[in-house]
Order: structure tokens, then C-alpha cells, then sequence
């Protein structure tokens, strides 16, 4: 038996030491889907909970959390149905998004990553479903409600503040483990480069569909919630918060 070289065998005894990044914008569409609709300060316990069972299943040591995401838009715009100019400084998702961002700040090993301002250039825009409806005769422009509605956001600096810290965690060799929480096939060359510096570099798309290239170019996909309908009975989930007695995973308690 050929024996292993010293630098195989520090290599494997080596600790585990994993940042998590998570694309925001991405992790909280998913995470309304599968944990429900919760406060500020429960979204922001609740990714730091998610994200440490990351930890728990590497078995590793968390070196930090890099949340990403954009302040919301401060714009006033002109709805459509109602005819009427819309400040988005003065709506409820604008209070909660600060607010959220606010109790990240607060919690142990989570990094708040800003990207720029939300920019929009088409406004409020008729959804898909309704735009496919109206196009069949099924609906009138009268059934419309301002729900029907969604406006038309799209961040900006998040992609590249990842691909840079991605590059540096390589580069400094910080960590040997990153897990991306996202769905989006952009994160492709950082993933290849993080790969080609030695870095174990997993994906979490939370069930989400995601491109063949992006599978290609991560070493694994790990989810650290059951696929829907099963998500319902996740300690993580709305439904379950605050109840005596239910199953709890040990990762969730940990210091946060």
C-alpha cells in the first residue's frame, strides 16, 4: 500500500471552516414560499437559524454570514389602475425592509452587504398571469385590482460585491467551504474560481429551479429544508413558531 503523503494527510485533518453567503433578494421570495410571512426580526432570526444548519451539516465552523441585498426604493411612481403617483418611501414593504436589514445587523457572525438603491424603468407592470388572462378574453381591464400589479425592480452592485468576496475568501484562503444560498446561474464564474482555489463550494437554490449550468459548476446542491408540502411542519416555519413541545432541530438553538 502506497502511503499518503504528509500533505494529503493536513490536508484531510484539516477543520472545516464555512462562510454562507446568501443572495437576499433570492432567499427572501424563497423563504416567504416555504417559512411563510413573518416579522423583521423573525426573517432576520430565522436566516441566521437556516443558515447555521449549513453548519451543522458540514460539521464545520462557521467563519460568517454574507447577506446581500439592495435598500429599497425611496421613488414615487405612477400606478396604472389607479392613476394615482405611488412614494415608495412611505409604503409598508419600505418600513420592513429597513427594518429588517436593522435586526441583521444585531445578529452574531452576519455580515449586511449593501448593494445600490432599487432601480425600476418600467414602473408598476400587469403580472404575467393576469397580462395572459386579458390576452384570452377571460378578464376585463375592470377585474383588475391593484395586486395585479408588481413593480418592476432590479438590483444592482449585489451580483458583483459577491463575486469579489467570493474571490477574496479564495485568494486569502480564509475558508475551505462556501455555501451559496441562491438561483441564479450569474454566480457561475465565481463558483468555477472558488472551485479551481480549492474551496468545497455548495448551492442551496431552497427548491427553486436552476439552470444545468449552474449544477454543473457547484461541487453539490444541499437544502437544509424539506421540499413543499413537507416545509409546513419545519420548526422554521410561521405555523410553528411559538408552539411548547414540537420537534426542534439543535442547530436552531444555537447563539445567535
Amino acid at each position: 500500500m502506497v502511503k499518503n503523503s504528509s500533505r494529503d494527510l493536513l490536508y484531510r485533518q484539516r477543520p472545516i471552516v464555512t462562510a454562507v453567503l446568501v443572495d437576499g433578494g433570492f432567499y427572501r421570495r424563497r423563504a416567504r414560499k416555504l417559512f411563510g410571512e413573518k416579522t423583521p426580526e423573525d426573517r432576520a432570526e430565522e436566516i441566521a437559524k437556516y443558515a447555521r444548519r449549513h453548519i451543522s451539516e458540514s460539521r464545520s465552523s462557521l467563519y460568517r454570514i454574507f447577506y446581500y441585498d439592495c435598500p429599497p426604493s425611496s421613488k414615487v411612481l405612477f400606478h396604472p389602475l389607479t392613476q394615482k403617483q405611488i412614494n415608495l418611501a412611505k409604503s409598508e414593504q419600505y418600513a420592513w425592509t429597513n427594518e429588517f436589514f436593522e435586526a441583521l445587523t444585531h445578529k452574531r457572525k452576519v455580515a449586511l452587504r449593501r448593494g445600490e438603491e432599487l432601480e425600476t424603468q418600467r414602473g408598476y407592470t400587469l403580472n404575467a398571469e393576469k397580462t395572459k388572462k386579458i390576452c384570452a378574453g377571460k378578464v376585463s381591464v375592470s377585474d383588475l385590482g391593484e395586486k395585479d400589479f408588481d413593480l418592476d425592480i432590479a438590483q444592482k452592485g449585489v451580483d458583483m460585491r459577491i463575486g469579489l468576496d467570493i474571490a477574496t475568501l479564495a485568494e486569502r484562503g480564509t475558508v475551505n467551504q462556501i455555501v451559496m444560498i441562491s438561483g441564479d446561474s450569474d454566480f457561475v464564474p465565481a463558483a468555477k474560481h472558488a472551485r479551481r482555489s480549492g474551496i468545497d463550494f455548495l448551492l442551496d437554490p431552497m427548491w427553486a429551479q436552476i439552470s444545468k449550468s449552474l449544477r454543473e459548476h457547484v461541487d453539490g446542491i444541499r437544502q437544509c429544508v424539506v421540499a413543499p408540502p413537507g416545509n409546513a411542519n419545519d420548526p422554521l416555519h410561521v405555523g410553528n413558531m411559538g408552539k411548547h413541545g414540537g420537534e426542534s432541530r439543535p442547530e436552531d438553538d444555537e447563539e445567535l
